[in-house]
């Protein structure tokens, strides 16, 4: 399988190796490839928490601060290269971004007082043939997240994989950061 160059010029970094189309050089083209064809494969690595959201997030019950944890790890295990953008509004949130703008994010991670939910930014531009997305906005949608079961699987591993790919062919120029956490929390 083909891999992306990490070493790249920004989106188009290399081809999709199915689609052809232009990768962004920290996307893992084989990584879209296993999503198109409902693989699932996991690719273990972690980024530490940011103390900002660490101290707020250790207010949280312990099995809810396990799940974001993990649901925060899927994130990253699928885009490693994106940006980590935390916030601390209505909800405590970590959004995921392919430059270092809330615009050009593909997904967050609200976390409340007694749930999760798995959001994507422009989640009624998605297509969702499993009916997992939720929400009566204009265009932000959720899946509730319950257990790892209800993100741990090919189904919302395709729909990361598309807000991704979504977000990526929206960009109209490539991001200069990439891999970074970046706090937006008022101390």
């Amino acid at each position: 399988m083909h891999r992306t160059s990490r070493g790249g010029q920004g989106v188009g970094g290399t081809r999709d190796v199915v689609s052809g189309a232009a990768v962004p050089r920290w996307v893992d083209a084989a990584d879209l490839t296993v999503a198109r064809t409902g693989g699932y494969r996991v690719q273990r690595m972690s980024r530490p928490i940011h103390p900002d959201f660490a101290r707020l997030l250790q207010r949280k019950e312990a099995p809810l601060i396990a799940l974001f944890t993990d649901l925060r790890d899927f994130v990253l295990e699928l885009a490693p290269m994106s940006n980590e953008l935390l916030y601390h509004t209505h909800a405590l949130t970590a959004v995921f971004s392919v430059t270092d703008k809330l615009s050009d994010a593909f997904c967050m991670l609200p976390i409340y007082t007694n749930h999760v939910n798995l959001g994507f930014n422009k989640g009624t531009q998605l297509m969702d043939p499993h009916g997992l997305l939720t929400g009566t906005g204009t265009l932000i949608r959720h899946v509730p997240i319950e257990t790892p079961k209800d993100f741990r699987n090919a189904r919302v591993h395709a729909l990361v994989t598309a807000a991704l790919r979504h977000a990526v062919n929206d960009l109209e120029l490539p991001s200069k950061v990439s891999g970074q956490t970046i706090s937006k929390i008022k101390k």
